[in-house]
């Protein structure tokens, strides 16, 4: 795999413009010009149906951590936007035997993808992939965490050349770990309403947005990563079946396909980036932008998505999906009196709890499930609360007609 790797072969001017005013540059309240993300798979038992865990022998462990830099590319007449830099980091910890039988697999993948050693290295065109083999992680030993009688970890680190990530950023991985297992909320008895309508009785409102808005402008929902990523064992599309953890040698194809043919790779690597670039806000997106400017809502939109549609629309935006901080601080106002939740389906950052700390009535607006195959799945908001109103629709339609109720034209 060579780099830069073309994302898309030609920018038209408005594309430019868009990059250079949305994207780059370290103005922005984040680095939007990188992409991240980070999962850590533990056997617990909160998760014992998806990870498998028994109270007879447990301690697996599987940690994936990616970090991409994009970047627009002049050396061609015409502008391209490219992956520029690539950080793909893959820990593993098994039975010892498990990790044996791994390293021959993959020994045999090098040779099939034609990797070259190199001062402890193996390098395929611009990529650098080493391997580091632990009895015991030095993050466990950092982390005053035992490991498990019998198991080693063996850390699969993909580069391109000269990319250079920090300490810290390489540490984040483990400060999520050590952060601990999310628990999931407990579903309460949420008002269920046909529309907005309560709403305008809390005005003004602020506003957080999940991935709903993101899937109607042609964005993959987030689990698509999790099958790139090969993050769980999915056997259908289903969002509320138990996919189990993907903890095995045997189970786990990320490594596999990275050393064999990591160029047949690099399309879905960069799939939801570029699908992010060529997204257009949505007709939910400026309601939001002309309720924002008729005064009924307020601050900005505390969003979890990196698409920046909201930013494209003329909205200032909070961006909570962070790994640095567990609980990022958001602007929630004084003036606000309700929080409208769109297309989120769990409170993560704890936003909603802190709204409801500060007395503001909350409204989600969620379909709560989807249809696949002609069948409704249903997917519910996981923490609504007794007190909260559940708007049951798409964030179109719903906004659109809150538009309505207030006199407002998009």
């Amino acid at each position: 795999m060579f780099l830069p790797y073309p994302i898309i072969e030609q920018l038209s001017p408005q594309q430019v413009t868009t990059w250079e005013k949305h994207f780059a540059g370290n103005e922005h309240e984040r680095p939007r010009a990188v992409e991240e993300g980070i999962w850590r798979r533990t056997q617990d038992p909160a998760n014992a149906e998806q990870s498998g865990w028994h109270a007879d022998g447990s301690g697996r462990r599987r940690v994936v951590h990616y970090r991409y830099r994009y970047a627009l590319d002049y050396t061609f007449p015409v502008p391209r936007l490219v992956l520029s830099d690539l950080y793909l980091f893959h820990s593993l910890t098994v039975p010892a035997g498990e990790i044996d039988a791994y390293r021959r697999d993959i020994n045999g993948w090098l040779a099939q993808g034609r990797w070259r050693e190199k001062q402890g290295s193996w390098r395929r065109g611009d990529l650098l992939v080493t391997f580091t083999e632990y009895d015991e992680h030095p993050q466990d030993e950092r982390a005053g965490r035992d490991a498990p009688a019998g198991f080693r970890s063996l850390d699969v680190c993909f580069t391109s050349e000269d990319f250079h990530v920090p300490r810290t950023v390489r540490n984040l991985p483990w400060d999520v770990l050590a952060g601990g297992m999310r628990l999931k909320d407990q579903r309460g008895t949420p008002d269920i309403a046909e529309d907005l309508s309560g709403l305008l009785d809390h005005l003004p409102f602020q506003v957080e947005a999940g991935c709903g808005t993101s899937i109607e402008a042609g964005i993959p929902p987030l689990h698509f990563l999790h099958e790139v990523y090969r993050v769980t064992a999915r056997t259908d599309n289903a969002l509320t079946q138990s996919h189990a953890f993907t903890l095995t040698p045997a189970a786990d194809t990320l490594v596999r396909e990275m050393l064999t043919d990591p160029a047949g790779k690099a399309p879905a690597l960069v799939r939801m980036f570029q699908a992010c670039f060529l997204a257009e806000p949505t007709p939910a997106h400026r309601a939001l932008k002309a309720l924002h400017d008729a005064g009924h809502m307020v601050g900005p939109v505390i969003t979890h998505n990196f698409d920046v549609l909201s930013a494209r629309a003329g909205l200032p935006e909070c961006f909570v999906r962070r790994y640095d901080q567990k609980i990022p601080p958001v602007p929630l106002l004084d003036e606000a009196k309700s929080l409208l939740v769109i297309g989120l389906h769990a409170d993560r950052r704890a936003v909603q709890k802190r709204a409801r700390q500060k007395g503001m009535k909350i409204f989600f607006v969620d379909p709560e499930g989807l249809q696949e195959n002609g069948v409704f799945k249903e997917y519910p908001v996981e923490g609504a609360r007794e007190g909260d109103v559940v708007v049951r629709d798409e964030a179109i339609p719903a906004l659109t007609q809150l538009c309505e109720l207030l006199n407002i034209t998009p």
